[in-house]
């Protein structure tokens, strides 16, 4: 089998050119940072051409933000039928990848780039955060649907207080109970202000 693919050009494109830029790109945001990380540098470290990087990317922050993504796994979105069931599987799930030795990584390497990056901070929050966001946010519809929060709920604001709860726990560290139970007790706090009263 042949280890080319066509893009809608008809150019052959190469998995192994596509592997290449990729782990060049990591290789150089973690040596030198991601303003010292030029596409010529990429090309040179990846042994391709810089057109066959921009046969691929219009711009160095939508490659840098391919290449971190693809460390990442994505999260998949249960339906258990209930408010409660599905955060706690969600809860459980991004724990065991952001905790692992590659999770914090990808986040450090986020993080980092995005706050000194405008261009890519909106580029990654376009193609990889709002459609995670929005995956997400189904949840919540589903438990406005079932009565378990209100229906007016500010879905959009509870998952920036949840997001921002996350990265600062991970970041600081400012508790040594689990990460499961200190985001539970953070959801139990939000919920008295939007869960029903039964």
């Amino acid at each position: 089998m042949s280890n080319q693919m066509h893009h809608p050009s008809g150019r052959p494109r190469s998995i192994q050119a596509d592997q290449a830029i990729l782990q060049a790109t990591l290789d150089l945001l973690a040596e030198v940072g991601y303003q010292n990380t030029s596409m010529e540098a990429i090309a040179s470290r990846a042994g391709v051409g810089k057109t066959t990087i921009y046969r691929r990317y219009n711009s160095k922050e939508e490659l840098v933000a391919d290449a971190i993504e693809s460390l990442r796994e994505d999260i998949q979105i249960p339906d258990t039928g209930s408010f409660w069931g599905d955060m706690d599987i969600l809860t459980e799930n991004v724990t065991k990848k952001i905790f692992s030795p590659l999770g914090r990584q990808t986040l450090a390497l986020i993080i980092s780039t995005a706050s000194t990056n405008p261009q890519f901070a909106q580029v990654y929050w376009t193609k990889y955060t709002k459609p995670r966001r929005e995956a997400f946010a189904t949840v919540l519809e589903r438990a406005k649907s079932r009565g378990e929060i209100q229906p007016d709920a500010d879905i959009d604001l509870i998952i920036n207080l949840l997001s921002g709860s996350l990265y600062y726990t991970l970041i600081f560290k400012p508790t040594t109970e689990p990460l499961e139970t200190y985001m539970r007790r953070t959801l139990e706090v939000l919920m008295q202000g939007v869960g029903v009263k039964s």
